[in-house]
């Protein structure tokens, strides 16, 4: 009896071993800069905006040892978006701005260097900080969809830590927080570098 009570033991060993090394599965963490490019438009708006630094957290299912599924959800600390409007009037926003994201991930193997390309939609929040760096407090958090794209390169340190640098950018329509003046009609490719540690499990 013990014996077989053995047997069954390694069996549920060995089974929890394989499965456990079956996991396609990772989350990562990652330090990140928002750069949102200088705008100019028909409407006689101008936009520019200062570098903001956040944070990514990011989960990956693999469908195949090459392609897999992403969820992404990003924040940035504070940055200002700064309007000029007819070269006379200027208003100043403070921002937190939010990425929600799905992508689809295709990855390549070269020993332990692993580069990746991924795109998918995005939704972004962009929340006014209402404070004296905000010209009118009347701004409102305004969500745009738009679309995420990027490529990096994962470097594994070990079989559950991977060291993971990428270039991503999201392209979306330039907030105008609830102000018609504010509108460019033209469209935000914002840069959005990232590098940051995975575990995968």
């Amino acid at each position: 009896m013990k014996k077989i009570a053995f047997v069954a033991f390694m069996l549920a060993v060995c089974a929890a071993a394989g499965r456990a090394q079956e996991s396609r599965q990772d989350i990562s963490l990652s330090g990140s800069a928002w750069i949102e490019p200088y705008i100019s438009s028909s409407t006689d708006v101008q936009v520019s905006a200062q570098r903001a630094f956040g944070a990514l957290l990011s989960y990956r299912f693999m469908l195949t040892p090459s392609s897999a599924l992403e969820a992404n959800y990003g924040i940035t600390y504070e940055n200002k978006i700064h309007y000029l409007i007819s070269n006379t009037n200027n208003y100043d926003v403070n921002t937190r701005s939010q990425e929600i994201s799905f992508a689809y991930v295709r990855s390549f193997t070269y020993r332990k260097f692993n580069p990746f390309i991924e795109g998918g939609p995005a939704i972004l929040i962009f929340n006014p900080i209402r404070n004296s760096g905000t010209t009118s407090l009347d701004v409102k958090q305004q969500s745009r969809i738009g679309g995420l794209y990027g490529g990096g390169i994962a470097y594994e340190i070990s079989p559950s830590f991977d060291i993971r640098t990428e270039y991503r950018g999201v392209v979306t329509k330039v907030p105008t927080f609830g102000y018609d003046t504010l509108d460019t009609k033209r469209w935000y490719n914002i840069y959005y570098p990232t590098v940051g540690v995975a575990y995968h499990f």
